[in-house]
């Protein structure tokens, strides 16, 4: 076991899907609070705690994004937003990742005047810092909320175009998708495709199956956040398979927000087994208490993966990262030799 928690803690791993808001520390928050003059409704890290992270009662995806209301309220200027994006990458530095992508939806940034083209800007300036610094290459998601207009969430994509190739890797769907269906919100995806941006979509984690159809055929997604339900529609699933469609799923998070009742009933292990794309992420490391390592642990202890097929599914995360061909190729060259180094293969 101290072998394998090793060989864990080496691997160099992926996090496609990584919230920002859902990633910021509790002594983070006490300090932007003290900065900004933020009144908070307690006073130490230990108090502060249940007001960021969710507890094993969690019982529903709602109840789960209710801690967003919490954190986007110290991450409304420019220096908090940077800080913000610059301490996910000396996280995920921390835990041996080499690439992340950053989600955020610029318009929950604007409550102190800010555009959504300046909290863009002020998270790359983030997460550039960040990659200079701990070597960890990082890419930046701006995302549409479900319940914005649809105006709201054109800005957000308008916004994004002017980023493209310039750290912004894609445009994304998120919120509470039960009342809020992908149908909905065809109209802003439409213009994604028109600017030629990449798309990946929240979909099969409080919707069903055909919330994933819709993703892929009817918004354009070529990843599919989550995708917990795709089982249940087999011939998508098949579907899923030729195409070789990434998940970006997120067990530890996909358990609290109840899209599954059980770890008995993840699918994880059997997706990987039939040849879906799996990649494995933290969501959000804050709110759900949890890290990259301790993602890839859980796949061990309850579902068998070896060692092996934790680098291959870290490979799938290098694999479909949202990055030019040649910074992939690099990245893939320099992981081969890191896992090389381990006795593992790719």
């Amino acid at each position: 076991m101290v072998e394998q928690a090793e060989l864990l803690r080496k691997l160099p791993k992926v996090d496609l899907h990584l919230h920002l808001d859902g990633s910021l520390r509790t002594e983070t928050i006490l300090d932007l609070a003290a900065q900004q003059g933020l009144p908070l409704p307690v006073n130490t890290l230990e108090e502060l705690a249940p007001y960021v992270q969710v507890g094993e009662d969690c019982r529903s995806l709602s109840e789960y994004l209710s801690k967003f209301h919490f954190t986007t309220k110290f991450l409304q200027t420019e220096e908090a937003l940077e800080r913000a994006a610059y301490e996910i990458v000396e996280q995920s530095a921390e835990h041996n990742c080499g690439y992340i992508e950053v989600r955020f939806a610029p318009q929950l940034h604007r409550e102190q005047g800010l555009s959504a083209e300046a909290a863009i800007q002020h998270v790359l300036n983030g997460l550039q810092r960040g990659e200079r610094e701990f070597g960890v290459v990082s890419r930046a998601i701006a995302i549409c909320m479900r319940n914005h207009s649809t105006k709201e969430n054109i800005e957000v994509v308008e916004a994004a175009s002017q980023f493209a190739g310039l750290g912004l890797a894609a445009v994304d769907l998120a919120g509470d998708e039960a009342a809020y269906p992908p149908h909905l919100f065809r109209e802003v995806f439409a213009r994604c495709g028109r600017k030629g941006l990449h798309v990946t979509i929240h979909a099969g984690e409080a919707g069903g199956a055909d919330h994933i159809d819709e993703a892929l055929h009817g918004l354009g997604a070529s990843r599919i956040g989550h995708g917990v339900r795709l089982h249940e529609n087999p011939a998508l699933m098949n579907r899923v398979i030729e195409r070789q469609v990434p998940l970006e799923m997120c067990p530890i998070s996909n358990l609290q927000t109840k899209s599954v009742p059980d770890w008995d009933r993840y699918p994880i292990r059997d997706y990987f087994d039939k040849g879906i794309k799996v990649t494995v992420n933290t969501d959000n490391p804050g709110v759900s208490g949890t890290n990259i390592t301790k993602e890839y642990g859980i796949l061990c202890e309850r579902f068998g993966f070896s060692i092996q097929e934790l680098a291959m599914i870290a490979w799938n995360g290098l694999d479909a990262a949202f990055l030019d061909d040649s910074d992939k190729i690099q990245l893939k060259r320099k992981f081969r030799e890191q896992v090389k180094c381990l006795g593992l293969t790719v």
